[in-house]
């Protein structure tokens, strides 16, 4: 008997990002230009924003730039939930994420794997229907690490110290020996004039800069550290130290000012690697 794939169709193209193919493309690859690699490697985890790419795209880019001619078995794309709320972790049940530049498979041994783990993680629609956080990610993972590629996605309904620390420790104790890749998708601080919104994201790239998980965590949960995807980031550097990352390089901040000129209401943007020297 055959079955249907379920795949998860892009909601965004065409807001976010274009949705002719050559134009996505295009512009990530230009993006892409506009930045120097650094001299990292074995890079276990990445953070990128997730806002339209004419505010966010140039920044999430910094990251990107930092995973050409790497290879990875399985990206595991850690999102929160902007639209839907649930008390679990949502790893997405379906076969595919689809984008303009193709379909990319989902791991569905590893995504089984990891919802087996834990009572804390499912596999689930939740979270994934119309999310765009997780979404814009892909097509930068298409360009540059290419089409074939599988991945791991993972919607944190409930942002809570526990579902946080659960989350991070299941992915980095079972994948350890894996060669895995983490994006943890998040912007910084919201609609603050641009000095305001300065200072609150400096607070937050200088934690995560110095790899103070605890400290991140502290602040987070205490509301005192602006981050949609603050759990995300936070589960994204428990397991990346689990997976024998021992430094962090923040690669470019800014805001959505910075771009269109409005600085009465901002929105921040961060790009950073977690690596092993």
């Amino acid at each position: 008997m055959a079955f249907d794939s379920i795949i998860r169709r892009s909601t965004v193209a065409g807001s976010f990002y274009p949705a002719d193919p050559e134009a996505l493309a295009g512009q990530i690859n230009r993006f892409l230009e506009n930045v120097e690699p650094q001299d990292i490697s074995n890079i276990k985890a990445i953070i990128s924003p997730h806002a339209g790419y004419i505010y966010s795209g140039q920044v999430a880019a910094y990251s990107y730039k930092q995973l050409t001619g790497s290879s990875y078995d399985s990206i595991i794309v850690i999102a929160p939930s902007h639209g839907e709320y649930f008390d679990f972790i949502s790893v997405y049940h379906g076969d595919s994420y689809e984008t303009p530049l193709g379909a990319v498979m989902v791991d569905k041994k590893r995504a089984g794997k990891l919802a087996d783990a834990s009572p804390a993680i499912e596999r689930s629609h939740s979270g994934h229907g119309q999310e765009h956080s997780l979404e814009v990610q892909l097509p930068f993972l298409q360009i540059v690490l290419g089409n074939n590629i599988k991945i791991v996605p993972v919607v944190i309904g409930n942002q809570s110290r526990e579902n946080i620390i659960e989350l991070g420790n299941t992915i980095g104790r079972l994948f350890s020996d894996d060669n895995i890749l983490i994006v943890a998708s998040t912007d910084l601080s919201h609609y603050h004039p641009y000095d305001v919104a300065s200072g609150l994201d400096e607070k937050v790239s200088g934690l995560i800069g110095s790899f103070d998980t605890n400290g991140l965590m502290e602040e987070f949960i205490a509301d005192k550290a602006e981050m949609c995807g603050g759990g995300p980031v936070i589960s994204a550097m428990i397991a990346s130290s689990l997976m024998g990352a021992d430094s962090s390089m923040i690669l470019h901040h800014a805001n959505s000012g910075d771009i269109s000129g409005d600085k009465s209401a901002v929105v921040g943007y961060l790009s950073a690697a977690f690596y092993k020297k």
